[in-house]
């Protein structure tokens, strides 16, 4: 058998085609990854931003509804005073309290002492209230109307606007 010399080895262009196919496959892979954790980090940053909103636009809104007709010295004696990013109101409690929009962030007055209700994460554009039916004397229901730009801070230009408008009428009336 000295003529049947079989070679059970690879050859150097076996071994460089199956490389060439798993450095494809390798970084087809890794792009994909890589396209995975920006979607992942995208989709947990705007879930954030909804959580975030979602508590404060409740939180704004509940305080609206149980407002009450001024009867402390807070505003002129009617239910609300607004300005274009603004709005305070007397609370059940008789507490004086005022929402407004400063360096992006909306803040709270509560007799004095001033709170963020919004995280440094997001950045709030716009804030623009109204109040409909607050005149003194009328017998209209008060309602209150705020809207809001809110993006998220860090994120770059990929993460979108959030605009959020919203009505609420008062609970307390009092009139």
């Amino acid at each position: 058998m000295i003529g049947s010399n079989k070679n059970k080895g690879f050859t150097l262009i076996e071994m460089l085609v199956v490389v060439v196919i798993f450095s494809i496959i390798s970084v087809s892979l890794t792009g994909v990854f890589v396209s995975s954790l920006k979607i992942q980090k995208y989709n947990l940053k705007q879930q954030q931003l909804l959580n975030q909103t979602s508590y404060f636009v409740e939180y704004m809104s509940r305080s609206i509804r149980m407002a009450k007709k001024d009867t402390i010295g807070c505003i002129d004696g009617s239910n609300f005073q607004e300005t274009a990013s603004s709005i305070k109101f007397a609370t059940y409690n008789d507490e004086c309290w005022d929402f407004y929009l400063e360096s992006g962030q909306i803040k709270i007055n509560k007799n004095g002492t001033v709170y963020n209700l919004t995280s440094n994460d997001l950045n709030i554009d716009s804030f623009v209230v109204s109040v409909t039916g607050d005149v003194i004397g009328d017998d209209q229901q008060p309602k209150v109307t705020f809207s809001l730009n809110i993006k998220a801070n860090n994120v770059g230009s990929s993460m979108p606007i959030l605009k959020i408008k919203t009505s609420i009428s008062q609970r307390n009336l009092d009139i």
